[in-house]
């Protein structure tokens, strides 16, 4: 069965997942509860003459019952830059959209958008047939928009996960569109695909790790493609308790140009 966390990696919303690798018709289809808080920093200058520098840390909550998994993340953020850098999206552009001053470094605190999802887990058709996850999110702009830390508009997103057992490596994909709502001050915005690709594997007992391909069209008019690779490793401290660590390496002009980050997980 497939765990994972939308708010673990903000920059991909749809990228980050952690695998049990154990079988999946082989996980118990009681009540699983979930709660995780995670760490992130990343930096870049997105084609800008200053760096632009995010502190991220959701706490979150899942519960999964049957083949349904519900989740709900609510974080904290700070925002050291220009105000054209946006958490889950990454750099709109050197148009001013009027929250700072381009060029003029400012730092931002406070909470950051609400993220709630629904995950509905499809029986597997065969046993070689790989496992398909269904997918909807609702932002919720709980952050402050006029100091850009968020559009302050609500947004959707529909997403479909496949994985599929390989011997010991596990592979996986998924493919989404974000369906972005209108904001007063980031008006430029625009609707967008992603895809996300990679796989997972142990490593040794307890430990595995594995690496992820992010894509994501351009998140306005006035910014470009997103193309970044995500290497991680996850160490199984018990049954209950996961710590894992991921880095991030972006390749464009409008993603961070290096990023890190630490989750723990407690499962009951």
């Amino acid at each position: 069965m497939r765990h994972y966390s939308q708010s673990a990696a903000p920059a991909f919303a749809c990228a980050l997942a952690t695998f049990s690798l154990s079988a999946y018709a082989e996980e118990s289809r009681a009540a699983v509860n979930e709660l995780s808080f995670g760490g992130y920093y990343s930096k870049g200058d997105y084609g800008q003459g200053a760096d632009t520098s995010i502190l991220y840390f959701p706490l979150s909550y899942s519960r999964s019952l049957g083949h349904w998994n519900l989740q709900l993340s609510v974080p904290r953020l700070e925002i050291s830059g220009a105000g054209n850098v946006l958490v889950n999206v990454g750099g709109l552009g050197r148009d001013d959209f009027g929250v700072l001053d381009e060029g003029v470094s400012q730092t931002q605190r406070g909470m950051g958008d609400t993220l709630i999802s629904a995950t509905y887990q499809m029986p597997a058709l065969s046993e070689k047939a790989p496992f398909i996850d269904l997918g909807f999110e609702v932002k919720l702009p709980t952050a402050d928009e006029n100091k850009g830390l968020g559009t302050g508009a609500y947004d959707y997103g529909l997403q479909m996960d496949l994985y599929q057992q390989w011997g010991k490596t596990t592979l996986f994909a998924t493919l989404g569109h974000r369906f972005r709502g209108t904001s007063a001050l980031f008006k430029d915005m625009e609707d967008s695909t992603f895809v996300s690709l990679g796989f997972t594997r142990p490593l040794a007992q307890r430990w595995s790790g594995g690496l992820i391909y992010d894509f994501r069209e351009a998140a306005s008019s006035n910014s470009g493609e997103t193309h970044e690779l995500l290497p991680y490793v996850s160490w199984a401290l018990s049954s209950q308790w996961t710590l894992m660590g991921y880095a991030v390496k972006g390749f464009t002009q409008d993603s961070a140009d290096r990023a890190a980050g630490l989750q723990v997980n407690y499962r009951w």
